[in-house]
């Protein structure tokens, strides 16, 4: 296991690396400026869609409403709460600056990913809309590149069952254990069976839940994290200094903290960045291929949010709450430090809304997860692998509760960038058409039924 261990953590510094950052961080920024900024610029627009889309009887399976609520099920989770602390003591408060900046270049590439992803998607053979990476790939480059469509449908097929499964059972598991003391096995099994009740309705079943947990557990999150960052308000910009002038200094050693250089803050904030809104992995336009909608450029705006309510309001709550009750340096990490965090600011209290935001953010993560794996297996194999892929899911769970996962942390990170690198070269490819459907939409020269609502 130890020799597993050292193979994959080699792994994940050679994915991580420069070229998958600049590939990352490039893109988005190449996308920001192809579209003029318009993912930064009408934001407004953004919510006002959102807000109308929470009905419509367009072509589709979910409301666009559900859409995103399924899509923010998958990123608003362990990542918001453990992986943000994971990316402060690995990478020194300066990684959230950089978590910051990959979000908002993240927005235009989740917008191109949400517009890519209703342009090209298909009906299944159950009826169903089917779209994501894998279709826009194969349909918008050509069947020459049916192997990179191939590709991100097996990386994804695979990593669901870590970053999607596993690790959000154990997550759960270790929390409810330490701060309720119930057994992991329980946890697991229980979980299970929820997760079981709720995949017999596929996706309309999953959008329903999403839509209904996702919403609650985030703004009682934010209420928290707001309380707690009232009673220090004095603290706040101390913090957001530390956060700025350390993402180009580095941070010296403190307490329990090691220090960490320039180069760790940008690679394990953009990492966890990644690992939190998944702007470039390509998982949420699977979802948004599902909406009820026949405008590309509607869904893609509402599709960019996810990356903005993820990150930049969600991460940010989590990483100024750690900063401003000074636990950074005591050396916990990962969830644990998280929960000291808001037990400090908010005694008796705070410990519990981590815990129950762990567990309802995760098991929403496992149920969007389970969704994009069933929908890369289906495009692999056809509609006979859905049975099988749910069971095995279902499987999965309480094993990933009670067994240790440390390599599968590092496993996840590789897969996530082994997703990515597919995606990421079909929307440069397939830039050109995210602009001109964009422009066309904003001009008001779109078929009917695309047409902007100012």
């Amino acid at each position: 296991m130890e020799l597993f261990e050292q193979i994959i953590g080699t792994l994940s510094d050679l994915v991580w690396g420069w070229f998958l950052i600049i590939l990352l961080v490039g893109t988005g920024i190449y996308l920001t400026i192809g579209l003029r900024f318009m993912t930064l610029l009408r934001l407004r627009y953004a919510f006002r869609m959102l807000w109308q889309g929470r009905s419509s009887d367009e072509e589709g399976d979910i409301s666009p409403f559900n859409a995103l609520m399924t899509a923010l099920a998958a990123t608003i989770g362990t990542g918001n709460i453990a992986g943000v602390a994971t990316a402060i003591v690995l990478g020194g408060p300066g990684a959230i600056f950089w978590m910051w900046v990959t979000a908002l270049v993240g927005m235009a590439t989740k917008y191109a990913e949400a517009v890519l992803a209703v342009r090209y998607r298909q009906v299944d053979a159950l009826g169903r809309q089917q779209g994501g990476p894998m279709y826009y790939i194969r349909k918008g480059l050509g069947e020459q590149w049916r192997w990179l469509a191939f590709a991100f449908a097996l990386f994804a097929t695979v990593a669901a069952f870590g970053i999607g499964n596993t690790i959000q059972a154990n997550s759960v598991a270790h929390a409810a254990e330490t701060n309720l003391g119930i057994p992991a096995w329980i946890t697991g099994v229980t979980m299970a069976i929820l997760i079981a009740l709720v995949l017999i309705g596929g996706i309309k079943w999953i959008a329903n839940v999403a839509g209904k947990l996702v919403p609650f557990m985030a703004v009682a999150y934010i209420v928290g994290s707001v309380s707690i960052l009232a009673t220090h308000f004095d603290r706040i910009p101390t913090a957001l200094g530390l956060i700025v002038t350390d993402a180009f200094t580095g941070t010296a050693a403190a307490g329990g903290f090691a220090g960490a250089t320039i180069m760790m803050a940008i690679r394990f904030g953009v990492a966890r960045g990644v690992f939190s809104n998944e702007a470039g992995l390509g998982t949420a336009p699977i979802a948004h291929a599902a909406a009820r909608t026949n405008s590309p450029v509607r869904q893609g705006t509402i599709g960019m949010l996810g990356t903005f309510i993820d990150t930049i309001v969600v991460c940010s709550m989590t990483a100024l709450v750690i900063l401003v009750t000074g636990v950074w340096t005591t050396g916990e990490t990962g969830a644990g430090l998280t929960s000291l965090a808001y037990g400090t600011g908010l005694p008796h209290i705070g410990e519990h809304i981590v815990t129950f935001g762990i567990m309802i953010f995760a098991y929403t993560t496992v149920l969007a997860w389970s969704f994009y794996g069933e929908r890369c297996a289906e495009y692999i194999f056809g509609v006979k692998a859905i049975s099988p892929y749910r069971i095995l899911w279902v499987v999965a769970i309480p094993f990933g509760a009670v067994f240790p996962l440390d390599a599968l942390w590092l496993l996840a990170d590789v897969m996530n960038g082994l997703m990515a690198v597919p995606n990421l070269v079909a929307l440069l490819l397939l830039s050109p058409i995210v602009f001109k459907i964009t422009r066309d939409h904003f001009s008001g020269t779109s078929r009917p039924g695309n047409e902007p609502n100012r």
